[in-house]
């Protein structure tokens, strides 16, 4: 495959940890830990249905992904004021560069603030503020990308676009998220048309809970260039092809998979016959604070749980996280450079006897 399958089953864990990797499925709003929910609450003045750090940690227990997003709007209820978006952006990059993710592309949903009367300003700029710090503290390159709720309406959306252009210089992309059952992509035709004439990257969640069709119109009416999650596409052979031939990324996220009921458990998970079918397929951890890990713990408790991944499908899956990000040719082989040394090294490391 790539010359790797050669190092040890027991180095992998120690090079899913260290060597360098993307992020390019992370909702920074799903970063929002309990204690800092409550930190943001208390400085806010804002009143919890929970009393405690522990019992809203308890109520992290989902069937689907409605009743999560019902949780999830909950806790964003906090996020009032610019330095609140800063705190919950920075304490993301902190963790992600304890896993050496070296390259982050941050989904955000103005619609659930603003919604709240935040100004859309507020959320970006203090977004962009951490990204910059992130750059500049801990080395980590990141980007933004403005989602839109698609259980809102279109004209909604365009809404939020044109409200977000006087800052159009913060972020690179447009996205799709929420309640995907019942809203196809084809919903938002005309605001990633717009998007596209602006010269944004265009992304979409498509075939999570909703069905393969919806894969295929995020790529036909929408005209995405990643697919995030993407999953269900095994249960059409001609567009697990069309996948593959368009090299079409795919943003995998295992253990929100499994906390949302789209996989029983991870030993059940199809991250092989993804990769197996020739597939861009990328591991991220989506929202981790509710489901259960950050990239790294995506990576390791997935390798785990399934005996046919080894090294070489790791290096794939690591690799397939910088070709599928939106920067520069340049700044991805360097970065793909230093992921080949870092498996380079395990494979030269002699096998102890």
């Amino acid at each position: 495959m790539n010359g790797f399958d050669t190092i040890p089953r027991d180095k992998l864990p120690e090079l899913l940890r260290t060597a360098p990797k993307a992020e390019l499925h992370i909702h920074i709003e799903g970063s929002l830990e309990p204690e800092l929910i409550f930190k943001l609450a208390q400085r806010n003045g804002v009143a919890l249905a929970y009393p405690t750090v522990e019992a809203l940690r308890a109520a992290y227990a989902f069937t689907d992904l409605q009743s999560f997003l019902d949780i999830y709007y909950a806790g964003a209820s906090v996020l009032l004021k610019e330095q609140d978006f800063f705190d919950m952006a920075w304490a993301y990059f902190e963790r992600a560069a304890a896993d050496n993710v070296v390259h982050a592309e941050l989904f955000f949903d103005p619609q659930t603030h603003t919604a709240r009367g935040v100004d859309i300003g507020t959320v970006i700029r203090g977004l962009h503020h951490a990204c910059q710090r992130a750059q500049a503290e801990l080395g980590i390159s990141a980007a933004l990308i403005l989602c839109f709720l698609r259980h809102l309406s279109e004209d909604d959306a365009l809404a939020t676009l044109d409200a977000a252009l006087p800052y159009r210089q913060h972020f690179v992309g447009v996205g799709l998220d929420s309640s995907e059952r019942g809203h196809p992509p084809e919903k938002f035709a005309r605001v990633f048309a717009k998007a596209r004439e602006l010269g944004l990257h265009l992304v979409a969640h498509a075939g999570e809970e909703g069905p393969p069709a919806y894969i295929e119109s995020a790529l036909d009416v929408l005209k995405v260039e990643r697919i995030d999650h993407g999953v269900r596409c095994l249960e059409d052979p001609a567009l697990v092809q069309r996948l593959a031939a368009l090299r079409m990324p795919l943003t995998v996220c295992p253990l929100s998979n499994v906390k949302l009921c789209v996989f029983k458990d991870l030993s059940q998970h199809t991250l092989p016959a993804l990769l197996e079918a020739g597939l861009c397929a990328t591991v991220n951890s989506d929202d981790p604070a509710y489901f259960g890990g950050y990239l790294n713990q995506n990576l390791l408790e997935t390798f785990a749980a399934l005996p046919q991944l080894g090294a070489a499908q790791a290096y794939q899956v690591l690799r397939n996280s910088f070709e599928a990000s939106f920067v520069s040719a340049d700044q991805r082989a360097h970065w793909i450079a230093q992921l080949d040394a870092a498996f380079g090294a395990a494979a030269a490391t002699p096998v102890p006897r």
